[in-house]
């Protein structure tokens, strides 16, 4: 087995993966939303249906990962993930594009899931924190993925076209990344419990903190490329960028998280994050144009980068729950707010304006900031 093909690449290639199919998507939800002449308020209704597959398949990807171990439950569902993507072009309307977006939603969150639980025990076996690490491959292939469907509007190129290449080529590449020798320990984190977790005590407040932070970056997924071909008025091609500049700097945080946390403490660290993401998405509510939308966006990217691996850190060293078990829960809820933050921004779009849901989202990164406390870790 060649040297540099370590347990942490292959953690960090899953993670890569996760986020580059999950952007290919994100970048060419406008055209989609065009060809099947959808409201915001159906886009919403979509989007909530991946959710809901997403929210499902949470606590079960959980479960399986106890029972049969984290890498081989990560690496079935990403291929079953990529399949999803390439489904996703070929629904002719609504109800169809309901239908197959709840696989795509499933097979993404219970991925997910699972590639945080091969981190957590990569993380335990090497003795220091890196779980910021894996989550900036997450934010990378988001942001390239996004880039690729820049690159495909350039050219006029279909969705499935762009679907097949983007998401084939990006799968394999990962998968032959993804080779080192890894031995999962299948139950040791207590798979015989229920399949359903949902966090408890203190937990709670973790999950609603994560929840803060992931609707927000849910929304950017699903909307920023929306919002900049409707309040600030650009193309589809530029608008495949709003996204890009979110995830670049949500990358660019998350490479140097560990050393920011090291240094100011998790509380810290989160309550700058929560100010940081509240600024952004004030800027893009209050300016709709094009430069000052990109700043917020960046300035978003910024604030959430470190939130949801602190709380997943947070909840692997909770004093009465097992980490599996706490991580499960956690993601349950936390993530939970990256399918369902697409979903709300749309229903609030369609009362009222998609500047009020980003405004929306400000109010929630102020709470995610007053509560930052929470993620302390006590020995």
């Amino acid at each position: 087995m060649t040297p540099f093909l370590t347990p942490r690449l292959a953690v960090s290639a899953m993670f890569f993966l996760n986020g580059a199919l999950f952007g290919i998507w994100a970048s060419r939800i406008p055209t989609i939303k065009d060809s099947l002449t959808l409201s915001h308020g159906q886009l919403g209704l979509c989007l909530l249906f991946m959710s809901l597959g997403a929210m499902v398949a949470f606590p079960v990807a959980g479960h399986l990962t106890d029972r049969k171990g984290a890498a081989t439950v990560t690496k079935l569902l990403a291929v079953l993930y990529a399949v999803g993507l390439l489904l996703l072009p070929l629904a002719g309307n609504m109800p169809m594009l309901m239908l197959l977006i709840v696989f795509f939603g499933a097979t993404h969150g219970g991925m997910d899931v699972a590639m945080n639980a091969w981190g957590a025990d990569v993380e335990r076996k090497m003795g220091k924190p890196i779980m910021t690490s894996f989550h900036a491959m997450f934010s990378l292939g988001a942001g390239l993925g996004a880039g690729s469907g820049y690159l495909a509007l350039s050219v006029s190129m279909p969705v499935l076209t762009h679907f097949a290449l983007a998401g084939t080529i990006t799968t394999v590449a990962c998968f032959a990344l993804a080779r080192a020798p890894w031995k999962d320990t299948p139950g040791a984190a207590g798979g015989a419990g229920p399949v359903f977790a949902f966090p408890k005590g203190a937990l709670v407040l973790v999950g609603f903190v994560a929840f803060c932070s992931s609707i927000g970056e849910g929304a950017m997924a699903d909307w920023s490329a929306v919002y900049l071909t409707g309040p600030a008025d650009v193309s589809q091609q530029m608008a495949a960028l709003g996204y890009a500049s979110f995830s670049v700097t949500m990358v660019a945080m998350r490479l140097i998280g560990d050393r920011v946390i090291q240094a100011f403490g998790s509380v810290a660290t989160a309550r700058f994050g929560g100010l940081s993401a509240a600024c952004g998405a004030a800027l893009v509510a209050s300016v709709p144009a094009f430069g000052p939308a990109l700043a917020g966006f960046a300035l978003m990217g910024v604030g959430y980068a470190v939130v949801v691996p602190l709380a997943f850190s947070r909840a692997a060293n909770d004093p009465n729950t097992a980490p599996g078990r706490a991580i499960a829960s956690v993601a349950t809820l936390g993530y939970g707010g990256t399918l369902l933050g697409p979903a709300i921004i749309g229903f609030v779009a369609e009362l009222t304006s998609l500047r009020v849901s980003f405004a929306l989202l400000a109010v929630l990164a102020l709470t995610l900031s007053s509560l930052a406390g929470v993620l302390r870790v006590r020995d």
